[in-house]
């Protein structure tokens, strides 16, 4: 996993972490990798990786049973998508739409490439 200057570290482990969830790599009642085994695949510290867990834990999208593992929540999904949404809609929509509108770039194009990128990344995942 490469990361970005922003946000921070734990964040984008627990991006990764959701994104898991939302392409159902990682099901509901199931359990996830272990903070030291996604230290060492991401090449983070453990520490980094608890943050991340605790970070999804107080979401309610992850739970800890002591001694055995993380596990994913029923309604993770739903969660993610709904604070996922919010953070969208809030920070991410008006800087692009203020690009597609200095650019005067139509919305069919938009559309267009939408489904050209869903088609070459995702063409294999049931939603």
């Amino acid at each position: 996993m490469e990361f970005r200057d922003n946000p921070a570290i734990y964040i984008q482990i627990a991006e990764y972490v959701c994104e898991q969830i939302l392409l159902k790599k990682w099901k509901p009642g199931e359990r996830i990798i272990s903070i030291r085994d996604l230290g060492v695949k991401l090449q983070v510290n453990p520490i980094t990786v608890q943050r991340s867990y605790d970070f999804l834990q107080q979401r309610e999208i992850i739970s800890n049973k002591r001694g055995i593992g993380y596990f994913v929540d029923d309604d993770a999904s739903q969660k993610i998508l709904a604070f996922r949404k919010e953070q969208f809609l809030e920070n991410e929509l008006p800087v692009f739409l203020k690009n597609i509108y200095l650019l005067k770039i139509d919305l069919s194009e938009i559309k267009s490439r939408l489904d050209q990128f869903v088609k070459e990344n995702y063409k294999n995942i049931k939603s």
